[in-house]
């Protein structure tokens, strides 16, 4: 029997992991469920509340309660070189996505010039200069967002590489650099935790109480130099970084 918000996130939960709501659905609208369970209306909010905080649903202005999508993303560092080999077309995510059977794509939000910050413009050698800057969305189709990436490059590079405009970079960047000239050498990645900020959450679709990982990678090219900074935010609850099968020296 429902008596309270504690029982009635606890029926939700069994009815969303039952299937009978599934991801993107709508969860009844508050005003049903305290019909449906004859309770009052900051009852109903508690237990919606629970499960939002739990990463289960969220609450989407306009739109309702909306399950949220929770299928596990691995992202395996190896995406890198896979996106490389001759034949593929797809980039690291489509290549990683698809290795999992999911119906991946990198979506361009927007391109533009920016200042270079203290930090950027000292990786980057841009010191005062512009960068290129790009933001994608890296999306399961049709519409579950599961990272929110922030890319920058060097003014010259970008435009040599064709990437300084918002047309599709067909096979990703890796594979549009190394067509230039600035072929990747290696990669640099930290990954740390924090809180989303409000924007992410809202893009995300999750609840300000679920972690996001933030990834920031540093790509090198031949002597050095850093060709890329991206700055990878996404849900702790959705990716499984993987840096499996890495080469150990005997000698260290």
């Amino acid at each position: 029997m429902v008596i309270g918000y504690k029982e009635l996130s606890d029926e939700l939960r069994r009815r969303i992991d039952s299937g009978e709501f599934g991801p993107g659905d709508k969860l009844p609208k508050i005003t049903e469920l305290m019909e449906e369970y004859g309770l009052a209306r900051q009852t109903v909010r508690g237990a919606i509340g629970e499960l939002a905080d739990e990463g289960l649903v969220v609450a989407i202005r306009k739109a309702g309660t909306i399950v949220r999508h929770r299928t596990p993303v691995v992202i395996p560092l190896n995406r890198y070189r896979r996106a490389m080999a001759p034949g593929n077309a797809g980039g690291p995510w489509e290549t990683a996505t698809a290795a999992q059977g999911l119906d991946g794509s990198m979506q361009l939000v927007r391109v533009e010039r920016v200042p270079a910050d203290a930090e950027l413009g000292e990786l980057l050698n841009a010191r005062g200069g512009p960068l290129v800057y790009r933001l994608r969305h890296a999306v399961i189709r049709p519409d579950d967002v599961v990272q929110i990436q922030h890319a920058w490059y060097p003014v010259d590079l970008a435009e040599a590489a064709g990437i300084a405009t918002s047309d599709k970079v067909r096979g990703g960047v890796y594979r549009a650099l190394a067509a230039a000239g600035f072929a990747p050498v290696s990669i640099s990645e930290t990954v740390t935790a924090r809180t989303p900020t409000t924007e992410e959450a809202a893009r995300l679709r999750i609840g300000g109480k679920v972690s996001v990982l933030m990834v920031e990678r540093l790509t090198r090219g031949e002597g050095g130099r850093v060709l890329e900074v991206l700055r990878t935010v996404a849900p702790a609850d959705r990716v499984k970084l993987s840096y499996d099968d890495l080469p150990l020296d005997p000698g260290s």
